[in-house]
């Protein structure tokens, strides 16, 4: 085996075992991203990080003569009652701990609103947005071992499926589909 070929093979070896590594490295991290980022994609649609459960109780005629704290612990005793204050019309609103309650006491009803975080959702998305100073730095550093990976990938195949043929043309969609996108509606 001459010089040449022995240089060629460990540089393409050297590209299988940083592309493989790094791969399993980010596993977790690319797919958190990603499940976050369809659902922050779909904002309009939905809710990604909370749900809002909604629920209607009616009270009879003693209770309505209550306070509004005595009023909430007979009607939904599980609430945290915090403040409330009334409306100009006669209804109470009482905040409560992840909600409001809406008192209507010409009906004689409570319209209960509660939101809780959505499960794991919450958690992707507070990631994906990078509200925390330290989590910037480490998603940058997962952007360049992100790049590292794509550029390493180019070069894993050889022959006709590697980069200078059959990947090529993928590659090239690759880049085209963003660039066509950003030409339509910039």
């Amino acid at each position: 085996m001459n010089l040449e070929k022995f240089k060629k093979r460990k540089w393409r070896i050297w590209f299988r075992v940083i592309h493989r590594d790094l791969g399993f490295l980010i596993f977790g991290l690319t797919f958190i991203y990603a499940i976050s980022g369809i659902s922050l994609n779909h904002i309009n649609d939905w809710n990604p990080s909370y749900t809002v459960s909604s629920s209607v109780i009616s009270f009879d005629d003693s209770q309505s003569k209550l306070s509004a704290k005595n009023l909430l612990t007979e009607i939904a005793p599980s609430l945290t009652y915090k403040k409330h204050f009334e409306r100009s019309d006669g209804s109470v609103r009482i905040f409560v701990k992840g909600g409001v309650v809406d008192v209507i006491a010409g009906k004689k009803v409570a319209i209960i609103e509660v939101i809780n975080r959505r499960p794991f959702f919450y958690e992707f998305n507070f990631l994906h947005y990078n509200r925390e100073s330290l989590w910037v730095w480490f998603s940058d550093i997962f952007a360049v071992i992100l790049i590292i990976v794509s550029i390493s990938g180019l070069f894993l195949v050889k022959g006709k499926y590697g980069i200078t043929k059959y990947g090529l043309y993928w590659t090239l969609l690759g880049i085209l589909i963003p660039s066509v996108f950003l030409m339509l509606v910039i």
